[in-house]
């Protein structure tokens, strides 16, 4: 699925370029980057939601759900969101949307049903923090910095090259596969940095969470909990479940050797254990059970 994102992106870069040699004046390229980065943003919240089969509840419906994010947005004096629940046996949560003001936060009913009530609140704490912390307005950002960068490459090298008038076919598309090339390296240097980034701010939401709820130790037991019961999730699931990996609390990763593992989204789990241990000690708390 990492490949497949990865390919994906590589696509768009070479559709930048292809825009770019058809005689649209560059800054129209540009705007149509930006364009679909802008749709993709503004319109997080519902992709995420339809990809996942996810219904938004009531409090009527999910009571002791609604009543959770109550408490956690009156600690943080923040907007509520949207609650949704997803059917799916992979124990898993996440959060989106462009703005406090526009986001959602949705569970799946394998989570609801292995947790604990605490161990719940820490969950969607930490969910909750990566909306105060805008992570979509920030990874989208990200992305759309590491394509301009390949386009402005592309830029860079297609105004360097002479062509030779006499050969104007054979240049040009030595010229194209050049600046193909080239972009797609600088793109690849970009996906690198994008998912350090996406480990560091994982670690942000742990950290902001467990102080919102001041209980590092539940937030590190839900980790444990999820983590574990992964192992349990058929793979066909776990694969099916991948593509929302930069989303979800826990990555779902399938058995075995991946790149997953070599370009993961999230940090391992004894780093996120580590840091809420050490959070916990500070706080003058019990240590979370490794």
């Amino acid at each position: 699925m990492l490949v497949t994102m990865f390919l994906l992106g590589l696509v768009y870069v070479i559709f930048v370029v292809v825009l770019s040699f058809s005689g649209i004046p560059w800054y129209l390229v540009v705007l149509i980057a930006v364009g679909l980065f802008f749709a993709q943003y503004y319109f997080s919240d519902r992709i995420a939601l339809y990809a996942m089969h996810a219904q938004e509840v009531s409090p009527a419906q999910e009571p002791e759900l609604h009543a959770i994010v109550d408490r956690l947005v009156a600690l943080t004096d923040t907007p509520k969101p949207r609650v949704a629940i997803a059917d799916s046996d992979v124990p898993n949560a996440f959060a989106t949307g462009r703005s406090a003001k526009h986001s959602v936060v949705c569970v799946t009913t394998g989570l609801l049903r292995r947790l604990e009530p605490a161990e719940l609140e820490g969950v969607l704490s930490h969910e909750l923090a990566h909306v105060a912390h805008r992570d979509v307005a920030v990874m989208t950002m990200a992305s759309v910095l590491g394509v301009l960068a390949g386009f402005l490459t592309r830029m860079a090298l297609y105004t360097r090259m002479p062509v030779n008038r006499g050969r104007d076919s054979d240049n040009a598309a030595v010229v194209f596969f050049v600046v193909v090339l080239v972009s797609a390296l600088v793109y690849a240097v970009s996906f690198l940095l994008i998912r350090a980034l996406s480990r560091y701010r994982e670690l942000a939401a742990d950290r902001a969470g467990a102080l919102v709820t001041g209980a590092p130790s539940q937030l590190a037991s839900a980790l444990v909990k999820v983590s574990g019961e992964m192992a349990r999730i058929p793979t066909k699931d776990l694969r099916a479940a991948e593509p929302f990996n930069a989303f979800f609390f826990v990555p779902a990763l399938a058995s075995g050797f991946s790149l997953s593992t070599l370009f993961a989204t999230h940090p391992p789990l004894e780093v996120r254990l580590d840091r809420l241990g050490q959070l916990s000690a500070q706080l003058g708390g019990p240590a979370p059970a490794a």
